[in-house]
This record gives C-alpha cells, sequence and structure tokens, in this order.
C-alpha cells in the first residue's frame, strides 16, 4: 500500500475480549463484588456490582419466564433510569435481544419500530415530560384496556404480547416492571443459567433504529462482540479504571450511553452515574460535585450548556480528569474551555456510528494538544479505517473522501432489510460512514462534513464545518451552525444559525466584517439568522434538514431556484 495514502489499521492488543455481555457482568460482579455499579441521583439507587447482577438475574429469569425465548426482541422506551440498565443486562443475560427505542418517537414511529422487528414485549416509561407514553399506547393499542397481560391480540402490533410499565401505579393490561422478579421460579432460573451458556459473542443482542432525513428508520442489528467490545476499548482509551466514576448525562437508548457508557463501566469496573432521566446542566453539575465523578460524557451542545450555566462558577469540579466529547462536531474552542476550565485534561473526542458500535477513532489522553481538539483521532485497536474518493480508491493524505471502516465492530446488519446492508457495506466489508474526512501523515483523521451536507456555491466546494469553525472565534458567539439553501444565481448560499453569548447582541453587518479578510468571500455567509436554539434530536445532533426548510420558508426562498 502507497504510504502516501489515507489508510490506516489499528494496533492488535490488547486482544478482543470473546465473552458476552452476560459473562462480563459475572466477571464484574466477582471481581468488584461491593465496588459501586450503578448510581442514578433523581432515583435515589446506589447499586453494587454484586446488586447489579443479582437484579439482573432476577428480572432476566422474570422475562423468561413470561415465555419469552433466546432470539425474542424485547423493546425498550423510556428515559434514562435503572430499570433501563437492569432491561439491558437482564436481556443480554437472557440472549435476548433488546431494542432501543428513541424516547422521541411518536405513534407512526413506534408502530413502525415495534413492527419491523416483531417486538414481543415492551418496556415503557409511563410519560417523559410533556409526553403521555400510556396515552400513546392505548391510542395504537386499544385492545390493551381488555386483554389480560400476556395475552394481548393488538390489531396493529399483531407480535407484541407483553407490555411492562415502569412506575407504581397499575395499568390494564400491563404488567409491572417490579413484578418481574416475582415471576421467576427455580425453572426459569435453571433455563437462565443454561441460556448463558450456550450464548456466543457473535449472536446478535442489540438493535438500535438510525434516524435518516428521508425515509423509515433502518435497526442496525449489534452483537456482543460489537459493542461490549467497543464499550471496552472506547475506555481504555480515557484510562478507565475501577476507581473511576463516570457521569452519563447522554440517552442509554444510543450508543453514546449504553455501550461506550455502561459497557466501558462494565469492562472497567467504574462507576455509572445517571444524573437525571434527560439532560439538565445544573443536575449534571451537581451530580458531578456530589459524587466527585472523575469522568463525564456528553455531546458538544451539553458541554456548552453546562459552560454558559449562570451557576457553573458555583461547582468544584476539580475531581474531573477525563471524559468524552462525540455524537456531531466538536467545536475546538469548546473543547479548550471543557478542558481548561472543567479540568478535565484529559478528554478525548470520539468519532463513529451507530453501524460501527459506534466507535471507529478516537484522541488519546496524551496526543499532543492541537491534535486532540483539532481531529477526532486515529483508528481504533483492531479496526481499519480509509478515506475513499468517488470511484473508490483511498485519497493522498490531506484531500477530502468518504470515511469508512471495517473490523469487529461493523453490525452484523439493518435487521430485515438486505439492500439497504448491501448499500452501507461493500463486498470487503467496509462501511460507508457517508462521512467526509480527511486523514494526516500520521493517521488522525479530521471529519470535514457530511456528504449530503457539503455546499456547492457556484461551482466551489463548501464545508460547513469549516465556516463554522471560524465564526466559533467570534467572541459574541455561544454556537453556530451553517446549512446551504437555495439559491438562483449560485445553486446555494450559506446560512449562519447564530446563538450569541447571554446578554449579548450583534448585528449581521458585524458578523460579515469578522469574516471579511479571514476567510475566502465565497465563504462568508449571505444569510445570518440570530435564534435562541436550534432543532435538535434527543441525542443532541442538530437536525440541519429541518434548519434548511424553516430558512427556506422564513427568507422566502424556494427549492425551484436551485440550480
Amino acid at each position: 500500500m502507497d504510504p502516501r495514502l489515507s489508510r490506516a489499521r489499528g494496533v492488535n492488543s490488547p486482544p478482543l475480549l470473546t465473552q458476552t455481555i452476560g459473562e462480563a457482568l459475572a466477571d464484574a460482579a466477582y471481581r468488584y463484588v461491593d465496588r459501586d455499579a450503578l448510581i442514578v441521583a433523581h432515583q435515589g439507587v446506589r447499586w453494587s456490582w454484586g446488586e447489579l447482577l443479582r437484579r439482573s438475574d432476577d428480572v432476566a429469569a422474570g422475562l423468561l419466564a413470561l415465555g419469552l425465548e433466546p432470539g425474542d426482541r424485547v423493546g425498550i422506551w423510556a428515559p434514562n433510569c435503572a430499570e433501563w440498565a437492569l432491561t439491558q443486562f437482564a436481556t443480554a443475560r437472557a440472549g435476548l435481544v433488546l431494542v432501543n427505542i428513541n424516547p422521541a418517537y411518536r405513534l407512526s414511529e413506534l408502530e413502525y419500530a415495534l413492527n419491523k422487528v416483531q417486538c414481543k414485549a415492551l418496556v415503557l416509561a409511563p410519560a417523559l415530560k410533556s409526553s403521555d407514553y400510556l396515552a400513546i399506547i392505548k391510542q395504537l393499542v386499544p385492545e390493551v384496556d381488555t386483554a389480560a397481560p400476556g395475552e394481548l391480540q393488538a390489531e396493529n402490533l399483531p407480535h407484541l404480547r407483553w407490555l411492562i410499565r415502569l412506575g407504581e401505579q397499575a395499568t390494564a393490561g400491563m404488567l409491572n416492571f417490579d413484578e418481574l422478579p416475582g415471576f421467576a421460579r427455580q425453572e426459569s432460573r435453571d433455563q437462565l443459567a443454561s441460556i448463558g451458556s450456550s450464548l456466543t459473542p457473535t449472536d446478535a443482542i442489540n438493535i438500535q433504529f438510525t434516524s435518516g432525513t428521508t425515509g423509515h428508520p433502518k435497526g442496525a442489528t449489534l452483537t456482543h462482540s460489537n459493542i461490549l467490545n467497543n464499550g471496552f476499548f472506547v475506555a481504555e482509551a480515557i484510562r478507565l479504571t475501577e476507581k473511576d466514576c463516570l457521569c452519563i448525562p447522554v440517552p442509554l437508548y444510543h450508543c453514546f450511553g449504553m455501550v461506550m457508557g455502561n459497557l466501558g463501566c462494565l469492562t472497567h469496573g467504574a462507576t455509572m452515574v445517571y444524573p437525571a432521566e434527560s439532560f439538565d446542566p445544573l443536575t449534571v453539575l451537581e451530580t458531578v460535585q456530589r459524587e466527585r465523578c472523575t469522568a463525564l460524557y456528553g455531546v458538544p451542545t451539553m458541554f456548552i450548556a453546562e459552560l454558559d450555566h449562570p451557576r457553573f462558577a458555583e461547582f468544584d469540579l476539580s475531581t474531573l480528569r477525563t471524559g468524552i466529547m462525540a455524537g456531531s462536531p466538536c467545536p475546538v474552542e469548546v473543547m479548550k474551555r471543557v478542558q481548561s476550565q472543567m479540568h478535565m485534561t484529559e478528554i478525548t473526542i470520539a468519532y463513529g456510528m451507530t453501524e460501527t458500535s459506534p466507535v471507529s477513532t478516537q484522541s488519546a489522553v496524551d496526543d499532543p494538544l492541537d491534535r486532540r481538539v483539532s481531529t477526532v483521532g486515529r483508528v481504533q485497536p483492531h479496526l481499519e479505517v480509509q478515506v475513499l474518493d468517488e470511484s473508490g480508491s483511498p485519497v493522498e493524505h490531506g484531500a477530502t473522501g468518504e470515511l469508512c471502516t471495517r473490523g469487529y465492530s461493523v453490525m452484523k446488519g439493518y435487521w430485515d432489510d438486505e439492500e439497504r446492508t448491501g448499500e452501507a457495506i461493500d463486498s470487503d466489508g467496509w462501511m460507508h460512514t457517508g462521512d467526509l474526512a480527511t486523514m494526516d501523515a500520521e493517521g488522525y483523521v479530521n471529519i470535514v462534513g457530511r456528504k449530503k451536507d457539503m455546499v456547492i456555491r457556484g461551482g466551489e466546494n463548501i464545508y460547513p464545518r469549516e465556516v463554522e469553525e471560524f465564526l466559533y472565534r467570534h467572541p459574541k458567539v455561544q454556537d453556530v451552525q451553517i446549512i446551504g439553501v437555495p439559491d438562483q444565481r449560485f445553486g446555494e448560499e450559506l446560512c449562519a444559525w447564530i446563538i450569541l453569548r447571554a446578554g449579548e447582541t450583534a448585528t449581521e453587518g458585524e458578523i460579515r466584517e469578522f469574516c471579511k479578510g479571514q476567510i475566502a468571500h465565497f465563504k462568508v455567509p449571505r444569510y445570518i439568522r440570530f435564534v435562541d436554539t436550534f432543532p435538535m434530536t434527543i441525542t443532541g445532533k442538530v437536525q440541519k434538514f429541518v434548519m434548511r426548510e424553516q430558512s427556506i420558508v422564513d427568507l422566502g426562498l424556494a427549492e425551484s431556484d436551485t440550480a
């Protein structure tokens, strides 16, 4: 292979784990039996590793007693809570496939996901914020009101038999989650032990739906080996140990929470800490201080909200050492502030996608500062990455192309969708990410944008990330997103959505003057909008397609203007 080409292979040490998730939990309970495993601030939960294993097995045996069998799909539609972790570990112990349902899903999305993978049981919260999950379920499955638990025969969800709700109140046709251990008898416990010894690391154990801007979500199907190893190597990169305490404010339904968080802690004996059922910056600051957390996860918007909280200076965050910023492009200036103001001198950036379990590249805690804040690091152990041009050939170092990943982390495929699996994973096993990237001679990768986000203005290719990074330098700018909008003359023009720092005001002219002479004229945004928030997914990812649609309407543009 030509050494000038953008292709890199990770080291082969330490070796890949060959356990199932259930075996890893038993191992952690043996090694760290009395150490804190899970702390859930809003529920008053504090369980040791020994207790977590016992409770998980109680739930697992209860699920088997309901008639569920290895390979059956069990959905979970709930915010961060102790029951989420129990469901994750119980299903893994019993060989049931956990199906993560986005807490933001509503009726039609929920119906599609449950039917797509033929869920036999659904664990659900009664509500989240203003969303009444029970009302949505009753609208979707009106038969639940008259059905005995386990005997549901629903027209809209023909495969669903069990609805298992969280909380103490009773709902017709549903079991309460806390009842599950009571169903466990010696027969189901013996069955659990037998199943555990028959499971293999390559068995599918988790399905996560990836949200697209068009079409139905796709169910990325992941194995024990996929996600247990990824959790392990991500935690290795931040040097996690059994003495660490990791604050996890990111959603558990997403890989960031359940893999990088829960499984990273599992494989190292560290403590999982959930500050709240959904993200709240003040609660994160309070929890880090109270539990003396040493590590913190978050997407960039979360860290920005914490840093800019009016009470930020009140909290002692000096116990923080490390963590991960990931989930969307990480602004350089935000990384610098997290290191200096939150004491996270060893914070790293991780890059990946659900289909790769998720992390493919990650910066190291001892990487030079400029590499840690301006790249997504280098390829993880036991993986390969390459940057390809439109013809499928690796580009030279520094050139832009599509980033592809190959190795243990690549999913088995999209559930029951060979066509879209084939579009994503080529015949050589490379997962095509759809992200545009560059790689330097030392293997450091930089994500410059999504293929679909690239703006072409009058024949010039513009990567929004580059313009965003520049505007983050403006002292009044707290957050910024760049999108392309249609233009009759140039095909597309740039539109900047800017959130100003608290108490600041600015004009469009002021922002353009800041750009003048600093970046090429065609990269200066034609349109500038000052906003209070960005449209986001529940995982904190900005929905640029929504911003584009809103901008077209608000600016009086039309798609037909696009050349």
